[in-house]
């Protein structure tokens, strides 16, 4: 993958929402996209709570998403990028969507059979909020009525998000209790996923 516009990303498993382990996921990114040792990473936050990573002279895109029991750093040389996480779990699909979801979106879930409904919902929910996340705007400004894609297989493949020049998101394959969602901001050109 030299050469090749690639989103890294680490899974780490937390007990409560202790930071120490998202840290030490984003000083080994830092370290291995960066090229430095992790005691030479410097992680942070701006003002807005979005993370940073820097070594030497180098800033690192970065993404953090926490879920019940597990938190997801994702990377990227080349430009923002977003990441989220949800564990799979039986919930109300059809109904929150029509809360949250853009009629599109609902009539599509609501076609899926009875069992696929709470991943179709979920699918949809990490796919926003990886987008928000690549944007720097998280869901503010309708953004969980923000148009995603339909999720298709294969689902690790970033697709364009509709009405966002630039913006793609995909759902790599994990851990099978999870649902993750990468989304990147970025010309045309493939971009390539690898859980590490």
């Amino acid at each position: 993958m030299s050469g090749q516009d690639t989103v890294h990303v680490w899974v780490g498993r937390t007990a409560g929402g202790r930071p120490e382990v998202a840290r030490r996921l984003l000083r080994r990114a830092g370290s291995a996209l960066l090229g430095q040792v992790e005691r030479e990473v410097v992680v942070g936050h701006a003002p807005d709570g979005r993370p940073w990573v820097r070594a030497g002279a180098g800033v690192l895109p970065v993404s953090v998403s926490h879920g019940d029991g597990v938190v997801v750093v994702a990377a990227r040389r080349a430009g923002a990028v977003g990441v989220d996480v949800e564990r799979r779990r039986r919930l109300p699909a059809v109904a929150l969507a029509r809360r949250w979801y853009a009629p599109p979106e609902v009539g599509w879930l609501h076609g899926l059979p009875e069992d696929d409904r709470a991943d179709g919902f979920l699918l949809l929910w990490t796919a926003k909020e990886a987008v928000g996340k690549a944007l720097g705007r998280g869901l503010r400004d309708g953004g969980s009525r923000r148009l995603m894609p339909v999720p298709e297989q294969p689902r690790s493949l970033l697709r364009p998000v509709p009405g966002l020049a630039d913006v793609r998101v995909g759902h790599p394959a994990g851990p099978p209790e999870l649902v993750l969602a990468v989304a990147v901001a970025a010309p045309a050109g493939e971009v390539a996923v690898l859980l590490r």
